[in-house]
């Protein structure tokens, strides 16, 4: 999920500072999540201000949505442009390069091949357009807010968090992928999020300091034994806009927490090594930059 998040945040940027309209069907699996998708096939930037018809009729975005229709259409039209040139053009494909080597939609080589075009047909993931993300960042914040439900439960657990702290710290643990990910790299046991946690409480000298920890899977309070702890059982959605209304956040590298410290403009620290010491220094807001 914090992928696609990442991903359209920059397209958004790109086309608030550019003018365009966005479809995008990739985000079809968490559309729901958000206020501004939702109700909405197209999955559109800027919003749709009313319904579509494909909308008001009942059980055909389930199908469309269920089936990938928009998606396997889109591959299709840019597969008919790339080869036949179909569209002439109007057309033109976006994808990022063969080495995976991040793609600058501001730079001028992409809007040579996009400003004639009327429809752009995107594909890849290493897209980005930071300086359109830094610039329209509240209006991306505001498109990708998550809808009451998700709001309502998040505010009770943080009342919650908040009862008897001064400062909340979001403790983002990943283990069931991150066993085995680049060789676990950045999988960390549970004992040394604890220190982690015991190093940071003396840095906010003369403040009462709480942890919120949001885990891949169930966690106890006796894992954190003296640690003034609230376990979220919130879905994936939810603990990602629970640790953006933390005061800091830290964790090991992910787009997940990236994401809670960008929609929360709360500052991050990533962890990249056992080893390493905690200071508060070093936490600094997240503007999705590539790791």
């Amino acid at each position: 999920m914090a992928n696609r998040l990442f991903l359209f945040a920059h397209i958004v940027g790109f086309a608030e500072e550019h003018h365009y309209r966005v479809m995008n069907p990739t985000f079809h699996s968490y559309a729901a999540l958000f206020e501004n998708t939702r109700s909405d096939i197209y999955c559109q930037y800027p919003a749709a201000s009313r319904t579509n018809l494909l909308d008001s009729l009942p059980g055909v975005s389930r199908i469309i949505k269920g089936t990938r229709m928009f998606y396997h259409a889109g591959r299709l039209a840019r597969t008919l442009q790339e080869k036949f040139r179909l569209f002439g053009r109007s057309a033109a494909v976006l994808q990022e390069t063969p080495r995976g080597e991040v793609t600058l939609l501001e730079g001028p080589k992409v809007r040579s091949c996009i400003d004639p075009a009327k429809i752009i047909l995107v594909n890849g993931w290493k897209l980005r357009a930071p300086e359109c993300l830094q610039k329209h960042a509240d209006k991306i914040r505001r498109h990708f807010q998550p809808i009451p439900e998700i709001e309502y439960d998040v505010h009770l657990l943080m009342q919650r968090v908040r009862q008897n702290a001064d400062v909340v710290i979001g403790v983002h643990i990943r283990h069931t992928d991150y066993r085995r990910w680049k060789g676990g790299k950045y999988f960390f046991p549970i004992s040394r999020y604890a220190e982690w946690m015991r190093e940071l409480i003396p840095q906010f000298p003369g403040a009462k300091v709480s942890f919120l920890v949001c885990s891949d899977e169930p966690r106890t309070e006796q894992e954190f034994p003296g640690l003034p702890v609230v376990l979220s059982v919130n879905t994936p959605v939810g603990d990602l806009c629970a640790l953006s209304k933390c005061d800091y956040v830290f964790g090991p590298l992910s787009t997940y927490s990236q994401w809670a410290s960008f929609y929360g403009n709360v500052p991050l620290f990533h962890v990249h090594d056992s080893n390493h010491r905690m200071d508060r220094a070093q936490f600094r807001v997240s503007w999705l930059e590539d790791y």
